[in-house]
């Protein structure tokens, strides 16, 4: 006769290794297109039209010499222009929401329930809707063909601002701001020198969502750098792709997408304890 706890304990282990199971599952379903990913680098253009293979084979260093000696494109020129565009946008977008939010948070004026409900507001406005408006503002302005349309706009970032107000209300007492005025600190020093260590965590996250989002834009980049040594590394993934049907080469294609996740990859290791200290931080409010 099994009693109360020997079955409570193996109902628990059951449910733990059917857990266990689904995310196994799952992590191999995410891993598999990068696998393929791999595996496609490897292979030559002859090779990728015969169809699917599950082995890696002997194209690797072939497809890597063709894809950087491509006289199309300049992948370490596409990468370093990537890398300042997502790498600036990542900054301004993670500081300037912090700040906003911390300025909701611990202020209250008249009109914060509004500035907040604008925010968010604003939040549900796709960027695609005002794509026209901004590219016609930016010839005008005569800033084709540069990078500061790419980076300066990201200093607005309403979801950004929502996920950070959160964290802070999860994380900042009142009391430690109030106790930092007491001692003297005016509001700029106590948000870079209290708040802001505070929110690593929270910062480490949006920062990598914000370095992606930015590294992988292709529509308005493609809009408005039109000049080679300004195209970013999506820009001329497209071009690869759009190339002529005799000089086309799929090995080159994928050797080159391998190439453009691996930046990503660095920035995504270098923060990830970070990235599951603020996920788990920011969903508990304390």
């Amino acid at each position: 006769m099994i009693d109360a706890n020997t079955k409570g304990r193996m109902q628990l282990l059951i449910t733990r290794i059917v857990v266990y199971a689904i995310l196994i599952f799952l992590t191999v379903l995410c891993l598999f297109s990068f696998y393929m990913l791999i595996i496609n680098s490897t292979r030559s253009n002859g090779q990728l039209q015969a169809g699917f293979r599950i082995l890696p084979q002997e194209h690797f260093l072939d497809n890597l010499k063709n894809a950087w000696n491509d006289a199309s494109i300049n992948i370490p020129r596409g990468m370093l222009n990537s890398l300042i565009v997502a790498g600036s946008s990542a900054i301004l977008t993670t500081y300037f929401s912090a700040l906003t939010a911390y300025g909701i948070h611990v202020y209250n004026f008249k009109g914060k329930k509004f500035a907040f409900t604008f925010i968010m507001a604003v939040m549900m406005i796709p960027s695609q809707v005002s794509a026209v408006g901004f590219i016609q503002l930016c010839l005008k302005l005569k800033l084709t063909n540069s990078f500061l349309p790419l980076i300066v706009p990201s200093i607005a970032a309403p979801v950004v601002f929502f996920y950070m107000k959160q964290y802070l209300e999860s994380v900042l007492p009142m009391e430690m701001v109030e106790a930092a005025r007491v001692d003297g600190s005016n509001e700029f020093r106590t948000f870079n020198q209290i708040v802001l260590p505070i929110m690593k965590p929270a910062i480490a996250v949006q920062m990598i969502f914000s370095f992606v989002s930015s590294w992988n834009n292709y529509f308005i980049p493609a809009l408005l750098l039109d000049k080679a040594e300004m195209k970013t590394v999506p820009i001329m993934i497209a071009q690869l792709r759009s190339a002529d049907y005799s000089k086309f080469d799929m090995g080159k294609v994928y050797m080159f997408i391998l190439l453009a996740i691996l930046p990503v990859m660095i920035v995504y290791i270098i923060l990830s304890k970070a990235i599951i200290k603020g996920v788990t931080a920011g969903s508990v409010k304390g």
